[in-house]
């Protein structure tokens, strides 16, 4: 049964990064534009915007208030059994070596899980991931607000009390502050990749 669900997420997954080509307009400037690993430039406008979450410590922030460096942006949560940690820890070593080539970055991670992922629970996650990787919570519509701006996929499924799964998509956004979205990375981006990456950005915008 899992691995139909597995089957079910990864053809949705597969539908909605061609709905993402879709939605992204090519208006960067060329600078912005050299920098991007993904088949799939980025548009100012098309994927990201403003949120209002709540942070680790209980407190409504929004947007503006925890994007305030070049910032990777994830979607998952903290009960996900291989992806999401995977994918995370990934992230964080990608902040280890943008801050050895002197670059400030930071990373959030977002739940799609908000009856588990309290603050308390997020925080211990990303305290074991990085310092610089803040969790973001908050109510199912504020949650379901910031996955729609990012054009993110999630869905529950059946499960007793609090043992179930959440299938959902496993991009890795980079958002600039004031530019707000750049680009993404999918699941077969290396360290090196996305450090790459980031370091351009955050050198020519």
């Amino acid at each position: 049964m899992r691995n139909i669900y597995a089957i079910t997420a990864l053809a949705m997954v597969i539908a909605m990064l061609g709905g993402l080509a879709a939605f992204i307009f090519l208006n960067r400037g060329e600078e912005l534009a050299s920098c991007s690993q993904s088949t799939i430039a980025g548009g100012a406008g098309a994927i990201g915007g403003p949120f209002e979450l709540v942070d680790e410590t209980g407190a409504t922030v929004t947007d503006t208030d925890v994007i305030t460096e070049p910032t990777l942006v994830y979607f998952g949560y903290t009960f996900c059994p291989d992806v999401c940690p995977l994918d995370s820890a990934r992230n964080a070593e990608a902040l280890d070596a943008l801050a050895e080539n002197g670059v400030d970055a930071s990373a959030l991670f977002i739940s799609i899980d908000p009856e588990r992922d309290t603050p308390e629970v997020l925080a211990e996650f990303t305290d074991v991931m990085h310092p610089k990787m803040l969790g973001l919570t908050g109510t199912p519509e504020q949650v379901k607000a910031a996955s729609q701006a990012y054009k993110t996929y999630y869905k529950r499924q059946p499960g007793e009390d609090d043992y179930y799964l959440v299938d959902h998509s496993t991009f890795t956004y980079l958002v600039l502050p004031e530019k707000g979205f750049v680009d993404f990375f999918r699941r077969e981006a290396t360290v090196e990749d996305i450090t790459k990456t980031v370091a351009c950005y955050a050198t020519t915008s």
